[in-house]
């Protein structure tokens, strides 16, 4: 009767090496950058309108790619700077 096998994936193996990788600090702190990045593409899809772009060629989708990212970092900044002060602690 011949054994029965369970067939292991071709790519297990570097399926391992990133099971490793995952614990360690330097992932968590590239998974926590990529997040924040991450996070900046879905709030110009959902809160801009920038789910497809509307500019024809690659120099069209390069300045209409600037622009958003203008904004988001022209956004970013205002919130930064007219943002409250904190109340001070006694």
């Amino acid at each position: 009767m011949p054994a029965r096998q369970i067939p292991r994936d071709l790519h297990e193996d570097a399926r391992e090496v990133a099971r490793r990788k995952m614990t360690t600090k330097a992932f968590l702190k590239s998974r926590d950058e990529r997040k924040r990045v991450e996070m900046r593409f879905a709030h110009l899809k959902t809160h801009h309108g920038f789910e497809r772009l509307r500019l024809r060629g690659l120099s069209g989708a390069r300045d209409e790619f600037h622009l958003a990212a203008i904004v988001q970092n022209l956004k970013t900044m205002a919130l930064k700077l007219l943002k409250p002060p904190e109340p001070a602690r006694v």
